[in-house]
């Protein structure tokens, strides 16, 4: 292990050299990229180099005990100097260990959620439009900026769907944990005798895509206009603004209807269609790659129960770890970061285990 960072680290410094060097500021393509890299490597650097120092420190303490001649005062504090250093070299190592871990290459990248009542009826769709709150005030602590692609919406103010974007630094690599099937058990206003019912929601994360990744032919596209409009009364546009996008070779269906502009709303289209499209390709990939490996981190199936939320019980269960936390009105305000770390940390010791 010690070989493989010494090479990082002479990596690291030979990109510390170029980002000096005047013709590749000047090229923003490759600066972005050694940015990208220098970013990727920092962590790994510094852990290697505090390790490094650790170990001279505690050898050094090692060889003043070992030549004798110290007083009782000194020979104690070299003692818990070796002692101290030795245990900061464990705990650097396994630090090491988990930064070295293969890293999912869409870690960086925006995201696109799409959110979509299930079983349920109006009851999902109150529930949905909860989430989307939730994931919207999760954003907002991340300093992430929320972009609203295309909504349904009902007559009592749930969503029946919603697809948006996530823009920021590292929003896919926290996003990425919440793709399945999310299930609330409450009881609902209607509901007269108190019983509680059982709905479901379906969410999906894409990584966004970048147009150089996926090309897409222009003639495998059908493209529709059609007039947006919401329920009880909202504003319907007079013109036809909204997009439908058909995708002929995979029959994916996107919809964009949340700008009043025809141009802006196929641009977003266009963006949702490409991730997805990206999703399927690294889907297939991973199938073919990685079929027999344990913990494929952020595949995301839909089709698996993930959490469920519990309003009597004000618990929220994340059945993929086991944890269960009562504090579901801060959760549903945004507080998902005590979730997503033990998700994290759960999928990483998987990963370990699956390296040794």
């Amino acid at each position: 292990m010690l070989d493989k960072l010494k090479e990082l680290e002479n990596k690291f410094e030979d990109i510390n050299n170029q980002l000096m060097d005047p013709s590749v500021v000047s090229d923003n393509e490759k600066y972005k990229k050694l940015m990208k890299e220098h970013k990727t490597l920092s962590p790994i650097v510094e852990a290697y180099r505090k390790l490094i120092k650790a170990k001279q420190d505690a050898d050094e303490a090692e060889e003043m005990l070992n030549a004798g001649g110290l007083d009782k005062e000194m020979k104690e504090l070299c003692e818990e100097e070796m002692q101290e250093n030795r245990k900061k070299c464990e705990d650097l190592t396994e630090e090491l260990k988990i930064l070295l871990l293969p890293r999912d290459p869409n870690d960086d990248r925006n995201v696109i959620v799409e959110i979509r009542g299930g079983a349920g009826g109006e009851e999902a769709a109150l529930f949905a439009a909860s989430l989307f709150r939730m994931y919207s005030m999760y954003a907002e602590t991340k300093h992430y900026q929320i972009e609203v692609i295309n909504k349904n919406e009902t007559e009592l103010g749930g969503i029946k769907e919603i697809s948006f974007m996530v823009n920021g630094d590292g929003a896919y690599s926290r996003f990425k944990y919440e793709s399945g099937v999310h299930r609330v058990q409450r009881v609902p206003d209607t509901e007269a005798s108190g019983r509680i019912h059982t709905s479901t929601v379906t969410v999906a994360v894409l990584p966004e895509a970048d147009d150089v990744e996926i090309e897409i032919n222009p003639t495998d596209l059908q493209i529709d206009t059609y007039r947006s409009g919401g329920a009880g009364g909202q504003h319907v546009n007079k013109t036809e603004s909204a997009i439908r996008i058909t995708h002929i070779p995979t029959g994916l269906v996107v919809e964009c209807q949340d700008e009043r502009s025809q141009h802006k709303n196929k641009e977003k289209a266009m963006k949702v269609l490409r991730s997805r499209l990206y999703e399927l390709t690294a889907k297939q990939q991973n199938d073919a790659i990685a079929s027999d490996r344990k913990a494929q981190v952020g595949t995301g199936d839909r089709s698996e129960r993930i959490r469920t939320y519990n309003y009597p019980q004000g618990r929220v269960t994340d059945h993929r770890i086991g944890l269960t936390l009562y504090k579901i009105e801060q959760i549903l305000n945004g507080d998902l970061d005590e979730i997503i770390d033990a998700l994290i940390t759960y999928y990483r010791a998987e990963m370990l285990k699956a390296e040794e």
